[in-house]
């Protein structure tokens, strides 16, 4: 493993996806087991996608108080089978919390009869739990969650909301193989907006493979702007990028 900095940024670089995800599997777990030395429980975020999978299934072993950690997570389609196993609560129960009991796991509802008032009940639990740890994937396109660059606001007022997805974070999703083609993506997502994601205590971001690479460069090496949303973790006082040789492979 080697490490660096770029502004606030810790970057660390991992031979492969097994080792990242031990590695962040492990910063995860000893940075909870201190919070919760001086508090009841702990507020997490989590990402959803294939670019977590190894960290999960680390995490799913972890020694961790569950039973101390209210858990979110940072998006969901709008209009998806609530069945999907593309959902992004589908994703994380599989992955995760099934084998974990939390004080409480919070799921956003894309099939919401009234998607504003999803938004909002969303908005007030994390407004309820403000957020210790964040969880993050950058997408191809450099989004965070569903922050694509043309809805990305670092000064959004809101916490969350409903956002139309680029065409480059669903080719991401046929990519990743969550889907068989595009025409299977929905083309509407809840999203927990940049300032939100950013007013975390901590962050990791947690982002291997080969489709990675461009992502990486922009976020690294790119001015921080909404126009690459991920460079803004270059700014933040407490963030991690967990990165592998294939992600890294631009820099």
């Amino acid at each position: 493993m080697r490490e660096f900095k770029k502004e606030k940024l810790n970057v660390k670089v991992f031979k492969d996806r097994p080792e990242l995800g031990v590695e962040a599997a492990e910063t995860f777990t000893a940075k909870v087991k201190d919070l919760l030395k001086t508090r009841a429980f702990v507020n997490v975020i989590f990402a959803s996608a294939p670019s977590q999978n190894e960290f999960l299934a680390e995490l799913a072993k972890s020694d961790i108080e569950w039973g101390r950690i209210n858990a979110f997570h940072m998006d969901e389609y709008v209009g998806l089978d609530k069945d999907s196993p593309a959902g992004f609560g589908n994703f994380l129960k599989d992955r995760l919390f099934r084998n974990v009991q939390c004080r409480e796991t919070n799921y956003m509802n894309g099939n919401a009869a009234n998607i504003q008032d999803e938004c909002n009940r969303y908005a007030d639990l994390l407004t309820k739990y403000p957020t210790d740890i964040v969880i993050l994937g950058i997408g191809e396109n450099t989004h965070l969650a569903f922050n694509d660059p043309h809805v990305a606001d670092f000064n959004d007022p809101l916490i969350v909301k409903v956002v139309d997805l680029d065409q480059d974070c669903r080719v991401q999703q046929v990519n990743d193989g969550c889907f068989a083609n595009i025409d299977e993506v929905p083309t509407h997502a809840l999203t927990i907006t940049m300032p939100a994601l950013f007013k975390s205590t901590h962050a990791y971001a947690i982002v291997p493979g080969k489709f990675k690479a461009n992502a990486i460069e922009h976020t690294l090496n790119s001015d921080i702007s909404e126009l690459y949303p991920s460079t803004i973790l270059r700014k933040h006082p407490d963030a991690t990028l967990f990165i592998d040789e294939d992600s890294a492979s631009k820099l």
